[in-house]
C-alpha cells in the first residue's frame, strides 16, 4: 500500500507516475474493476519438482504432460465422446506437436479433416481450462503471433447460431487452407501447457549423475513463470563456474565417475583431454576413465586440504587425510584406529608436502579453470541459475529450500561461519545467499572458498552431511564409509519443529508447508512429516537412486482444492509416446484436501494485487479532490 511505501513529498511523486498509467477516474476505476474480479477466481496451479540430476528424458516429459495434469483434463472434457486410445492419441499430440505431426504427415494421415478434427478439440480444452484465468492472462500465455486468431476462436460460439457458425468454420478452414494448421496446433498445446501449470518450482540439484544438465536448462531458459532452490550439486558447478579449483576437481571427478563427461565436453566444451592424458602416464596399468578420476580425486583432496588448513573456521580438520597417510604403509590413521588402504601408489603425492601442487598439476588445474571461466554455454546456465534462484523461496505460505535448516543436537538452530561471522536460522540463509552472490561478481578467495563449503560442509544448508569420499575410495572397510547428516533430518519429524522453522521465515505454521529435495524417500518411507507440516520430494528421478525409491520421480502439486503429490512409476521416452500413444504411469495421493477452493486473493499475488487496488483508490481519490486534472480520452 502506498501509505506503507512513502510518505509526504514521495507520495506524491508516486501518485504522479501513477496518473501517467491511468490518466483518468475512468481508467482508475477500470483498473479497479479488473483487480476486485481477479481475486476471487482460483489460484493457479503450482509443480513443485526436485533433484532432477541431468535426467533430461524424464524431465522432458513430465514438463510437456504436466506430470499427467494434462490427461485429466483430456478425461474430463472429452470422457462421452472419445476412446481411451483416442484420448491417449490426442494426449500424445499435446505433449509432442511437432513430432506427433511430423509422423502423421509421413504416414499420410495429416490431412484437412485430422487438422480440422485436433483443432476444434484444442479449442474446447483450451476453452474449458481458460475459465480459471482472465482474458489478459490467457492472452499473455499464447504465443505472441497467434494471440489475436486464437483469443478470436476462443470466443466466437458456434452453437449460438448460424452466423457463429459460418464465422467460426470459415476461421477454420482458413487456418487450415493457408497451410497454417501446424503451427496453430502447436500455439494451442503452449497455451494449454501454460494454463495446466501456472507455475514450476524447482527445489535444488539439475547437475551430476544424469547425462544431460544441459539440455534440462537449456528447456527452461524462457520459462515464463519459475523458481529454483539452489541445491548442493547446483551450488558446486556455479563455484566452478565462479573459478573454485575444489568445484572444479569436485564437478570432473564426479563427471568421470558418473560416466558423463558428455555434458563438460559436448555440452561445455571443456576438454579433458590434458588430464586424461597425464593421468594415462601417471596410471599406465589403470583404465583410461578410471585413472583420469584417480589422478583428479587426489587433486581435488589437494585443493581441498589448501581450503582447509586456510579457514579454519569450516572445521574440517578432520577432513584433511593426505597429511594423515603413512605412504611407506600404506595405512591410514582416522579417529585413533589404522586402516590398511586398497591403494599403494600416489605417484603425484610428495608425503613430505602432500597437497602441494606439482607443475604438471597446477597448469592441468589452471586450464581447467579458464575453461570453465570461459565457456560460453555454461556462462548462460550459470547466469540463469543466479536470476532465477536462490537459497529459499516463501511463496504463498510455503518455504522451500533443497536440503537443510542446520540445527545444534538440542534442536536449536546451528550458528554457520560465514564470511568471518556466525549466523543462524533464516539469517544463516540470507547470508548464505549474499556470499554466494558476491563470488559469483567478484570471485573474491574467501567466497569461492565458502562456496566449496556449501557443496560439502557438514553445517552447509545446502547439504548436512559429512561426506566420506577419501575412505568410500581408498578404504575396504565400510564402517569407514557413514556419513553423519545434521540433526534436522531427524528434527523434520517433529511439528513443533516444523511450526518453529515456519514461524523463523514469518510464516503461518497452522497452513504453511516446508518443502525440501535432496534426501531420495526410499521404499516404503513416507514424504510427508513433522504431522504434514514437511515433505520432501526427492522421489528419484535420478536412474541410480530408482532402485532405492521404487520410482521415477515426484511431483507435488498445489491447486485451488488442496495438495497431491503424484509418484511417478514408469516414464515412456519420446520415442515409444510417439509410438504407442503411452503416458507416464503415476500414483497420485492427496496430502490435503480443502472444503474451499483458494482463491488468487489468498496467494501471494493477492496480496500484491490488494496493495496496488489500494494505491489506486488513492489516486482515484486525488482525482476527486481536483489534485490532478485528468487527461480525458475519447474512450472515458
Amino acid at each position: 500500500m502506498l501509505e506503507a511505501k512513502t510518505s509526504g513529498g514521495l507520495a506524491r511523486r508516486y501518485l504522479t507516475l501513477l496518473s501517467q498509467k491511468y490518466p483518468s477516474p475512468a481508467a482508475v476505476r477500470t483498473r479497479i474493476i479488473q483487480l476486485e474480479s481477479r481475486l476471487v477466481l482460483p489460484k493457479g496451479v503450482e509443480h513443485f519438482m526436485s533433484d532432477l540430476h541431468g535426467e533430461y528424458d524424464t524431465f522432458f516429459h513430465i514438463l510437456n504432460n504436466c506430470s499427467g495434469v494434462i490427461r485429466e483434463k483430456v478425461d474430463y472434457t472429452f470422457a462421452a465422446c472419445l476412446t481411451e486410445e483416442e484420448k491417449a492419441e490426442f494426449c500424445t499430440l499435446i505433449y509432442y506437436p511437432r513430432e506427433k505431426i511430423a509422423q502423421q504427415a509421413a504416414n499420410r494421415q495429416a490431412d484437412g479433416e485430422w487438422y480440422r478434427q485436433n483443432l476444434s478439440r484444442l479449442l474446447d480444452l483450451a476453452r474449458l481450462m481458460a475459465c480459471k484465468f482472465p482474458r489478459e492472462k490467457v492472452a499473455a500465455f499464447i504465443p505472441p503471433r497467434f494471440t489475436g486468431l486464437i483469443l478470436e476462436l476462443m470466443a466466437t460460439r458456434p452453437e449460438a447460431d448460424t452466423a457463429q457458425s459460418d464465422y467460426h468454420r470459415r476461421l477454420l478452414d482458413t487456418i487450415i487452407d493457408t497451410g497454417s494448421a501446424a503451427d496453430f496446433i502447436t500455439a494451442f498445446t503452449v497455451l494449454i501447457k501454460r494454463m495446466a501449470v501456472e507455475r514450476l518450482h524447482i527445489v535444488g540439484d539439475f547437475f551430476d549423475r544424469g547425462p544431460r544438465p544441459d539440455a534440462i536448462l537449456d528447456k527452461i531458459l524462457h520459462h515464463p513463470h519459475l523458481d529454483i532452490q539452489w541445491g548442493n550439486h547446483d551450488i558446486l558447478w556455479m563455484g566452478a563456474a565462479c573459478g573454485s579449483d575444489a568445484c572444479i576437481a569436485n564437478v570432473v571427478r564426479n563427471s568421470l565417475r558418473y560416466h558423463n563427461t558428455d555434458v563438460l565436453e559436448k555440452g561445455y566444451g571443456i576438454s579433458l583431454r590434458p588430464l586424461t592424458l597425464f593421468a594415462a602416464h601417471q596410471y599406465p596399468t589403470e583404465d583410461p576413465v578410471k585413472a583420469a578420476e584417480r589422478f583428479i580425486s587426489i587433486l581435488m583432496f589437494k585443493a581441498e586440504g589448501q581450503i582447509i588448513r586456510r579457514r579454519p573456521e569450516f572445521d574440517m580438520g578432520e577432513r584433511a587425510l593426505l597429511g594423515r597417510i603413512d605412504y611407506e604403509n600404506a595405512t591410514i590413521a582416522i579417529a585413533g584406529k589404522t586402516y590398511p588402504l586398497n591403494q599403494t601408489h600416489f605417484p603425484t603425492i610428495d608425503p613430505a608436502d602432500p597437497y602441494a601442487l606439482s607443475d604438471d598439476e597446477d597448469a592441468i588445474l589452471a586450464d581447467l579453470r579458464t575453461s570453465f571461466l570461459e565457456s560460453e554455454p555454461l556462462r548462460r546456465h550459470i547466469d540463469f541459475l543466479y536470476r532465477q534462484g536462490s537459497v529459499y523461496t516463501c511463496c504463498n505460505n510455503n518455504l522451500l529450500f533443497h536440503a537443510c535448516l542446520p540445527m545444534t543436537k538440542d534442536g536449536s538452530f546451528a550458528p554457520i561461519p560465514l564470511g568471518g561471522e556466525y549466523a543462524a536460522g533464516r539469517a544463516a540463509f540470507d547470508r548464505a545467499e549474499e556470499i554466494a552472490r558476491r563470488a559469483y561478481h567478484e570471485h573474491r578467495a574467501e567466497d569461492l572458498d565458502a562456496m566449496w563449503y556449501f557443496w560439502c560442509g557438514r553445517l552447509s544448508p545446502f547439504s548436512g552431511r559429512e561426506f566420506k569420499t577419501f575412505e568410500r575410495m581408498f578404504i575396504d572397510d565400510e564402517s569407514t564409509w557413514e556419513e553423519p547428516d545434521d540433526p534436522y533430518f531427524q528434527y523434520i519429524n517433529d511439528p513443533t519443529v516444523g511450526a518453529r522453522i515456519l514461524e523463523e521465515f514469518d510464516l503461518d505454521p497452522e497452513t504453511g508447508h516446508i518443502i525440501n529435495g535432496h534426501v531420495p524417500v526410499k521404499k516404503g518411507e513416507n514424504p510427508v512429516k513433522a504431522g504434514g507440516k514437511v515433505i520432501v520430494i526427492d522421489g528419484g528421478f535420478c536412474h541410480a537412486y530408482h532402485k532405492k525409491t521404487g520410482l521415477s520421480g515426484f511431483t507435488l502439486i498445489s491447486n485451488s482444492r488442496g495438495l497431491r503429490l503424484l509418484a511417478h512409476q514408469e516414464i515412456a521416452d519420446v520415442r515409444t509416446a510417439l509410438r504407442e500413444n503411452r503416458d507416464i504411469e503415476s500414483v497420485s495421493e492427496t496430502l490435503e484436501l480443502q472444503s474451499f477452493r483458494s482463491t488468487v486473493g489468498d496467494t501471494d499475488e493477492g496480496m500484491v494485487l490488494r496493495e496496488e487496488l489500494a494505491d489506486l483508490q488513492l489516486l482515484l481519490a486525488a482525482y476527486q479532490r481536483g489534485e490532478f486534472v485528468p487527461r480525458e480520452t475519447s474512450d472515458d
